[in-house]
């Protein structure tokens, strides 16, 4: 057993069952100890909650180090967050993920922010800067999160203003050129507060890029600002409005070919690379460089009021606007090949409304909820005709595409094949798919108490939605093959439509048994959904079936004395269970071009796992920490799934866990010293079903530190941290658009990252 696995068994062996916290407002603690939440809308004692939800608060974020979603995701057993970018997050919950960027699918893995859905993939990321806290709830939750939980739901909470005055300031700088400068104020009195906030991360590449005409790759700069208020006439009245601006001007991502040689040597996802993307890429993809350029603008208003009488109302709206450029190079090579860009534009507006009842033996909630989206996906692309079919299909035997020096020789195809009469032959095509959807639905459900070791929760939501979608592309012919470059592209005329409309009825029930004050059951059912996909393409129509999800777990939790935590068991099984993959071949059913992505059923498929997570504190300067997940879960073997048929999950470890301690300790005259170590380990992933051991990352361990000193009882500090401290190489991602054309790219993880990071608070 190696040292890093030694670690985790001992501190596992100290905890080792799930802390599952989550709440709508701020944590509060009763009599004993416990926190008080609201996760069902109700406020309850952490324990008696019967669903499996686990929060990260902004302070566990500060102790560990972790300033991001995928960074937090390593600490929540059964969530994985893959940022390929800010317009490519994958979101997994229990092996089922969330990442495709076409208009007309839909998301299995809500994404919440302020109790709005904003699950569209493209607008979805969202900087994690002055919040409450982030909720990852596991298990279809359709009642209380709604319907694109078909697996769960990730919710961010910002901080709301309160009465007073305060406020806190941070600054940092790390390796790679790394600055930080956030903070937030806060002021106000007991009817009216306002709160700013912001953060602005700035960071050199981490990948260097041999091309003379772009910059090293994976740099960072990224800018969030959000103002709240708060107003609150009476004790019975609580309104909120919220606005948000994020920003990205992001350097490109290094898709790396492993095919294909730079001047350093053999293509290597871990070395440089040379990634020059294309001569007419301001006017045929939109920017001159590669990166990515991304806006997301958010407004919510939610309003709560006490009706009287165990009665409340709650409003919740919100209106968000997104548009992104990302100009990559799917070929990862210095050759004038496969050089596309992605925009994405989107709107999404959200109402909810929902009525509340807690009396002595009963609670429930009741409203509804419509909901609207209209978004695009563009994908322009351009390449050297010459170039292109030399590449793809090396008709010029003994030219090759690239030489073993990193030189192109696939620049010379265009003259030896047109025999001198032209040196280069520019092309370009596009395509877009549009997606406009509409969802109305009801909701409800009621808890009967008979007695108080016994709870019972029945709950529905019943929805209709209709879904429209569209395609356009206009793919000239080539003047050398006379035929669309890319594959199964056609041009056609004007966008064509399809729509339809679709009705479902999503049911959860929970039961929670109290054994004694320390020690509670809990047993759920509960069915999720994902949309159907309308999907037109230039070619046909088809609709892909809805997938539906039941879900049934048990556990138990357990809060006593100097112990937190508890553990639980589920099983899913999933009928038209959907599947993302790029095409490769021209004669595709699904008529779409070759690189590009479908969504399409691959069957059954079963999903058996458990998760476990807890916190010891034997002292008021030491906490323990660990979780632990697993999931044997994949596509049936069923000779019915064909070439799908035992695959695993794609993004999805069957084991995940971390573990570590918090010191914090006062060593005299206002000052405390602090220190946070972590250990966090992923096993073998695959990234793409069917599954392929070329396009899977081998498991992998990262050990994290943040520690410090603060003074003057806690208004200043300084930290130092450490990410990925032994420097671990890993990959982020593999297969990728260059697939699609039998050239995988693969895109490496962090390195190790750390520096130090000043903060006042007053």
């Amino acid at each position: 057993m190696n040292k890093k696995s030694g670690l985790f068994v001992a501190l596992l062996a100290t905890v080792s069952a799930t802390a599952v916290h989550a709440q709508d407002t701020q944590q509060q603690e009763a009599p004993g100890g416990d926190i008080i939440v609201t996760a069902q809308k109700f406020e309850q004692k952490l324990r008696d909650v019967p669903i499996t939800i686990t929060a990260v608060t902004q302070e566990t974020m500060k102790r560990l180090g972790v300033d991001d979603l995928d960074e937090v995701a390593a600490y929540v057993p059964g969530l994985n967050i893959q940022e390929q970018s800010a317009n490519n997050p994958g979101i997994v919950i229990r092996g089922i993920t969330s990442d495709s960027g076409s208009a007309q699918q839909a998301a299995r893995v809500t994404l919440y922010y302020n109790g709005i859905d904003i699950s569209r993939s493209r607008g979805a990321y969202q900087a994690v800067y002055d919040v409450d806290r982030i909720e990852v709830v596991k298990g279809p939750q359709a009642t209380l999160f709604g319907t694109a939980s078909t697996v769960g739901a990730v919710s961010i909470v910002s901080a709301k203003p309160k009465p007073g005055v305060e406020g806190e300031v941070t600054a940092g700088y790390g390796n790679y050129n790394a600055y930080l400068a956030g903070g937030h104020l806060n002021v106000g009195n007991d009817v009216i507060a306002a709160r700013i906030a912001g953060e602005w991360k700035k960071r050199d590449g981490y990948v260097k890029n041999l091309s003379t005409t772009q910059g090293d790759l994976y740099a960072q700069n990224q800018l969030g600002l959000r103002a709240s208020v708060r107003y609150t006439p009476t004790s019975a009245l609580t309104v909120d409005l919220v606005g948000t601006y994020d920003r990205q001007r992001n350097s490109g991502t290094p898709f790396i070919s492993k095919r294909f040689a730079t001047s350093q040597g053999a293509g290597d996802p871990f070395g440089a690379a040379n990634l020059s993307g294309s001569p007419l890429s301001k006017q045929v993809l939109g920017k001159d460089k590669l990166g990515l350029t991304r806006d997301v603008y958010d407004v919510n208003l939610t309003a709560h009021y006490d009706l009287g009488d165990g009665w409340s109302f709650t409003t919740v709206n919100g209106y968000r606007a997104f548009n992104s450029l990302e100009v990559f190079d799917a070929d990862g090579s210095a050759a004038w090949w496969l050089e596309f860009a992605e925009g994405a534009y989107g709107s999404q507006i959200s109402h909810e409304s929902r009525f509340a009842y807690v009396g002595d033996h009963v609670r429930t909630s009741f409203g509804w909820n419509v909901f609207h989206e209209n978004s695009r996906q563009e994908v322009p692309f351009s390449t050297e005709e010459g170039i292109y079919v030399q590449c793809a299909a090396n008709v010029i035997p003994g030219l090759g595409c690239v030489s073993s020096t990193g030189v192109v020789t696939a620049a010379q195809a265009t003259s030896i094949l047109t025999r001198g009469a032209a040196t280069q032959i520019p092309y370009s095509s596009i395509f877009t798919n549009k997606g406009i959807n509409d969802q109305y639905s009801m909701f409800g459900e009621a808890t009967w108490m008979p007695s108080h070791k016994l709870e019972l929760t029945a709950g529905i939501r019943a929805l209709i939605e209709q879904r429209k979608s569209g395609y356009v592309s206009v793919a000239p012919k080539s003047v050398l093959t006379g035929a669309a470059l890319i594959p199964g592209q056609t041009t056609t005329k004007g966008t064509l439509w399809s729509q339809d409309s679709f009705q479902a009825f999503l049911p959860r029930f929970n039961a929670l048994y109290r054994v004694n004050d320390a020690l509670n059951l809990y047993a759920t059912i509960s069915k999720g959904r994902r949309s159907p996909t309308v999907n037109q393409s230039a070619t046909a129509f088809s609709v892909i079936p809805e997938e539906t999800v039941w879900n049934y777990e048990g556990g138990a939790k357990l809060a006593r004395g100097m112990f937190s935590g508890s553990v639980g068991v589920y099983y899913q099984k999933y009928r038209n269970f959907q599947i993302s993959r790029t095409v490769t071949d021209a004669n595709d059913p699904s008529g779409r071009p070759v690189g590009s992505s479908i969504t399409e059923s691959a069957g059954t498929a079963s999903n058996l796992g458990f998760e476990a997570e807890g916190q010891l504190r034997p002292t008021d300067w030491l906490t323990v920490f660990g979780n632990v997940g697993f999931i044997d879960g994949g596509i049936d073997n069923t000779k019915a799934n064909g070439i799908y048929a035992n695959n695993r999950f794609r993004l999805q470890p069957r084991t995940q866990w971390a573990a570590g301690f918090t010191v914090d300790a006062p060593v005299g005259n206002g000052v405390r010293v602090f220190a946070t170590p972590s250990v966090t380990y992923r096993s073998k992933i695959f990234f793409e079903i069917p599954n392929r051991e070329a396009i899977s990352q081998t498991k992998y361990t990262l050990v994290n530190l943040k520690a410090g000193l603060s003074f003057a009882e806690g208004k200043y500090e300084i930290a130092g941290y450490v990410r990925n401290a032994f420097n671990e190489r890993y990959l982020l991602d593999a297969g990728n658009t260059g697939g699609g054309f039998n050239d995988p790219t693969y895109i490496p993880g962090e390195p190790r990252f750390y520096g130090v990071q000043l903060t006042g608070r007053f």
